[in-house]
């Protein structure tokens, strides 16, 4: 027994421990794909969602691992260096063959479970979209996304394709179709009788490697999303990406200009899985990106076709210190609003990952437009935090008032006969738009008095004028106990 554990207890142990690592990756993401935030897909697939993510998380963990026992070098690198600390050690090198067969046998099970998985998502995808009954909850959600540069939940978008059209006509589906293709070639010359016989069969067909690693990587790094009063959305994947609220980021695109850099506020929140901008399409740079996009496309754009974008950041701003305040007054003009974006919906993933470490009780928020259409691309995030608020029983936490600053009340009398709907005729809000500009000195006085002896963070981004007016409140207003600390964005 004791000459067994000195011979296989280490190799024993690493095998424990490799099996343990793909258990833990397995069950952790397939966990994470039953929150709330993936609800509404799970209505379509069910719980095929987190038996595809599961074993693609998996996958990627052996794929990176599969390489490393057939590194010659790197192996006897660590031979000589191992050696002279434990023989024991070394001698697991030897057994390098071995543990690439079993990363090998792994990859195979986890490819069949997430190739199973995805047939049946093709196939309720599928279901969804063609569904007689049109009042289903499914077929509903198929429908989101047959406006204009609307997002879309079911990627099957006719009743006139079927999962293998779709299979062979997109990126994920074609690139899935070649490195599976490749990995069975691979795996069945492996075989014995084959590798003794044909070496030269096994020795070619295991280069598909090459083939294999790189559909495994081609992944859609960009995707465009094009909002109303053509704001455009990009959103990238994060890859060893870290941020905070309110920081922001400068981007270049070089099949533009090679020379200019233009900073942009990041508008998602640390907790999503990627990172994004608004951009207001308003001069030279930013209309040859909308165009570069196909902001002036009505078809969507594959992912080969848009534009490379290089990121230097993110950089630090003001507003990452919103979360050491009890009390915040965040203050928005037009596109100014992008930083509070970030941590309006911060804010929302704490709160449900009730994160006990928020300081923050109480937001109060403040955006100025000149004109509608300005509103509609951030309306649809304020109408979410709204109702999920609202549904949490949290609407206490967050005031919000909308101002339309070039609007007079002869403009706005037509709009006046149906305020007292239950929704806001422009926004969709049930908090009312307000006509003007805000009457500061109410303001204040109001946040002082509802919170007496604290401090409170009054948070900009916009103009330098309205900049000036806000610090000339905190330092007039900081009495009785309440003290306003002024805070503006700079780039």
């Amino acid at each position: 027994m004791g000459n067994f554990a000195a011979n296989e207890g280490l190799s024993i142990f690493v095998i424990l421990v490799w099996l343990g690592i793909n258990a833990f990756l397995f069950v952790h993401f397939y966990m994470a794909f039953l929150v709330d935030r993936f609800y509404y897909t799970r209505v379509i697939l069910g719980h095929a969602l987190s038996w595809a993510r599961a074993p693609a998380a998996c996958l990627n963990f052996n794929c990176m691992l599969i390489l490393l026992p057939v590194c010659r070098n790197l192996l006897s690198f660590l031979r000589g260096s191992i050696q002279c600390c434990s023989r024991t050690a070394a001698r697991q090198l030897d057994r390098n063959i071995t543990f690439h067969k079993l990363v090998a046998y792994m990859i195979a099970f986890h490819t069949a479970v997430h190739i199973i998985a995805h047939l049946f998502n093709f196939e309720r995808f599928m279901d969804a979209q063609l569904e007689a009954n049109s009042s289903s909850l499914p077929h509903v959600l198929s429908l989101i996304g047959n406006k204009d540069n609307e997002s879309f939940l079911n990627p099957i978008r006719s009743n006139e394709t079927n999962p293998t059209i779709v299979m062979f006509t997109t990126v994920a589906g074609l690139t899935g179709v070649v490195i599976t293709l490749a990995l069975i070639l691979i795996i069945t010359s492996s075989m014995e009788v084959i590798r003794r016989s044909y070496f030269e069969v096994f020795w070619f067909t295991h280069h598909l490697f090459i083939v294999f690693f790189i559909g495994l990587w081609w992944v859609k790094p960009v995707i465009v999303v094009m909002h109303p009063s053509k704001t455009l959305e990009l959103q990238m994947k994060k890859k060893g990406f870290k941020m905070e609220v309110g920081q922001y980021i400068f981007m270049q695109c070089p099949s533009i200009s090679q020379l200019e850099w233009h900073p942009f506020t990041l508008t998602s929140a640390p907790e999503e899985d990627h990172f994004s901008v608004h951009i207001r399409i308003v001069g030279d740079w930013t209309q040859a990106l909308y165009s570069a996009c196909g902001g002036d496309k009505t078809g969507v754009q594959d992912a080969w076709e848009l534009p490379k974008m290089a990121v230097d950041g993110p950089f630090g701003t003001a507003s990452e210190d919103v979360f050491r305040y009890e009390v915040v007054m965040l203050v928005g003009a037009g596109i100014g609003v992008t930083p509070f974006a970030s941590i309006l919906k911060s804010v929302w993933y704490k709160h449900v990952q009730q994160n006990t470490n928020v300081f923050t009780k109480k937001i109060y928020f403040y955006w100025l437009c000149p004109e509608t259409q300005a509103f509609e691309w951030f309306a649809d995030l304020l109408q979410s935090l709204e109702r999920q608020m609202t549904e949490k029983h949290m609407r206490d936490f967050l005031s919000y008032n909308i101002y339309l600053t070039r609007w007079k009340d002869a403009e706005a009398a037509h709009l006046r006969v149906q305020y007292e709907a239950e929704n806001d005729p422009i926004t969709g809000l049930k908090q009312k738009t307000l006509y003007g500009k805000p009457n500061w000195d109410n303001e204040f006085n109001t946040i002082a008095t509802s919170h007496p002896g604290c401090k409170v963070g009054v948070f900009l981004c916009g103009p330098q004028a309205l900049g000036k007016s806000l610090e000339k409140q905190c330092h007039s207003q900081s009495q009785g106990g309440t003290e306003f600390i002024f805070n503006k964005e700079n780039f």
